[in-house]
């Protein structure tokens, strides 16, 4: 059986944190940011953690388990 490959676009967009959480930016930040709302772009800044219902995918993907 062939080795696992990592899906490179995932992992690319994720970070695995010390804990062991999978952590990711939300999209919309780079540009057209005049019509978007100070609180809009703020919660856009923020780091998001993958959810529980996504996470044995997630980690498949990254070959993590």
């Amino acid at each position: 059986m062939p080795k696992m490959k990592t899906k490179r676009s995932l992992a690319k967009r994720v970070k695995k944190t010390g804990s062991g959480k999978i952590v990711f930016f939300k999209t919309g930040r780079r540009h057209k940011l005049t019509k978007k709302t100070r609180t809009r772009k703020r919660r856009l800044c923020e780091t998001w953690s993958v959810a529980a219902t996504d996470l044995r995918a997630v980690k498949r993907m990254l070959c993590m388990g």
